[in-house]
């Protein structure tokens, strides 16, 4: 068997695991079943900062996806690697002829494609729901941003989950160092960032060069950009960013970002496999 026959068996089997552990199904009931709370929310009468009806509930999508898909994509591949040597699979695995950068790479697609896939289907069905209680036509160049924003985020997550999994051999350090990252990512540096803003006044140039450090920053920054063009929700930082940098280039970075961080996290988390223990 080729090397790419042999990365397919893999994801093969990685396939089977995942569905028997429901993941696909827990990736994609989240995001649906709080797609449907905000359909509910949206229908309701009163507004909030001036969102109505389907915007109102695009504009919410915005602050849930970020909040979410960062926790999800770190816990649905974060422990792969720790389970696995716990249950003997690395053994086994390597006793039959496969190379770990065959297994690495098998993990990762089937991975990422189980935590993508569903968000996708979700996106599309807010969707068509939407216009279904609204009567409103369906937004497709705002779902087709915000499903490449979430497929971006989700891969930076993953990749990290994946590199903290290969590093860190216990089961539970594992997991508080994926919590950890999820809050310093999602919490910690919104509530820097806001402190700053209110205790120096930092001009606003600055403030978008920290938020650019920050993968969830960079993909709140092009989600907004995509629901809502003006910024408004973001005040003098927002004026600057719509007025400076352009949905566009907002749009962009927020792909790439992310996608870069994943790709230094990942070759991290495949060095490491590769040179350490497998035990």
């Amino acid at each position: 068997m080729n090397r790419r026959g042999r990365i397919l068996a893999t994801a093969r089997l990685e396939l089977a695991e995942l569905a028997r552990s429901r993941l696909p199904v827990f990736s994609f009931a989240l995001p649906a079943a709080i797609s449907a709370l905000l359909i509910v929310i949206g229908m309701r009468e009163s507004n909030v900062l001036g969102f109505t009806g389907m915007g109102r509930v695009l504009l919410s999508l915005c602050h849930v996806l970020i909040l979410i898909l960062p926790l999800t994509a770190l816990l649905g591949a974060g422990t792969t690697l720790n389970r696995a040597r716990d249950d003997g699979l690395l053994e086994l695995m390597f006793s039959l002829p496969l190379d770990r950068g065959e297994y690495y790479v098998a993990i990762t697609a089937t991975r990422y494609l189980a935590l993508t896939a569903p968000i996708v289907v979700a996106i599309g069905a807010l969707g068509l729901l939407g216009r279904a209680v609204f009567g409103q036509p369906i937004p497709l160049e705002f779902l087709a941003r915000t499903t490449a924003i979430a497929a971006s985020l989700t891969w930076s997550f993953a990749a990290i989950g994946l590199a903290i999994s290969t590093i860190t051999f216990n089961q539970a350090k594992s997991l508080i160092y994926l919590l950890s990252t999820w809050v310093l990512a999602v919490a910690v540096v919104d509530f820097g960032m806001i402190g700053l803003m209110l205790q120096w006044r930092i001009d606003p140039r600055a403030v978008f060069i920290l938020a650019c450090l920050n993968p969830v920053q960079c993909a709140r920054m092009a989600l907004l950009s995509a629901a809502e063009p003006s910024l408004g929700v973001l005040g003098p930082v927002g004026f600057y960013l719509a007025n400076h940098v352009g949905t566009n280039a907002l749009f962009a970075l927020g792909i790439a970002q992310p996608i870069l961080i994943g790709l230094i996290a990942w070759t991290i988390g495949l060095r490491a496999f590769l040179r350490g223990d497998l035990v």
